[in-house]
């Protein structure tokens, strides 16, 4: 009898501890392990346009490597105000007869409001990238059903280049502001510093819009500068060093050598 009683002690000990840990690594990288659910796609633009970088600050970059079109605005639940800006996700269809069941992933660069929170997700995706949904040959046949439902989940981005900082064009010699693109890993970014060449200490930027972050430039302060970020969902951090130089320029892109696995 006492050793059947440990026993079962030994057990109530291994399924307790089990349970701890397995809740623990599901809320470390949620986003990453809950598989595809659903949601609902459509499309804008033109019909093999590559969209826009609008409400993220990408502009027309979404035309060109690495994202070569194949974006997508997504509701509240996805762009977040924002922070939502740079993720990637898988999507795939498989209802409408046209669609080809294979996932592609697109990149969130935009901002689909109104009736698009509707549905609690709903992908707004570039014409291009809607059209990469369909068997070979039919692209055009799924854009005229203007509406589907697709499954979806989010996957972490790869880039094979380094994370870029562009200028905005309303910067100067007291104030800085940047979009930050191509974040590979979770490409969600939470909290940005700015480190000057000539001092230890680092400025803490705010968030402006989209994935813009800006900072006011004390006096003294010069460069070259680094640029320290941490994404949102692992909290996992990188410096790009010496990333922008003293002279930069509004307008200007400048990339870094850094990025996440």
């Amino acid at each position: 009898m006492f050793n059947y009683l440990i026993l079962l002690a030994i057990l109530f000990f291994l399924i307790t501890n089990n349970c701890v840990c397995m809740g623990s690594s599901q809320s470390l990288n949620n986003s990453f392990v809950s598989g595809f659910s659903p949601a609902v796609a459509t499309w804008y633009g033109s019909p093999n346009g590559a969209g826009s970088g609008g409400a993220c600050g990408f502009a027309d970059d979404v035309a060109n490597p690495p994202y070569n079109g194949l974006i997508s605005a997504g509701n509240q639940n996805i762009f977040k105000h924002g922070q939502g800006c740079g993720t990637c996700y898988q999507v795939k269809c498989t209802e409408n007869p046209a669609c080809s069941g294979f996932p592609i992933v697109v990149t969130i660069t935009d901002e689909c409001p109104g009736t698009c929170n509707n549905e609690a997700f709903h992908f707004d995706m570039s014409g291009k990238a809607f059209g990469y949904l369909a068997k070979l040959g039919q692209a055009d046949k799924l854009r005229n059903a203007g509406r589907i439902n697709v499954q979806y989940q989010r996957v972490p981005c790869k880039y094979n280049m380094g994370i870029t900082f562009k200028i905005d064009t309303g910067s100067n010699a007291n104030y800085i502001a940047f979009a930050i693109e191509f974040v590979s890993g979770d490409g969600d970014v939470g909290s940005v510093e700015l480190l000057p060449s000539n001092s230890k200490g680092s400025l803490s930027m705010q968030k402006s819009w989209g994935c813009t972050w800006k900072v006011g430039i004390p006096v003294g302060a010069k460069g070259p500068y680094s640029v320290r970020l941490t994404t949102i969902e692992s909290r996992k951090t990188i410096t790009a060093n010496n990333v922008i130089p003293g002279n930069w320029s509004p307008g200007e892109y400048y990339r870094s050598e850094a990025n996440f696995s």
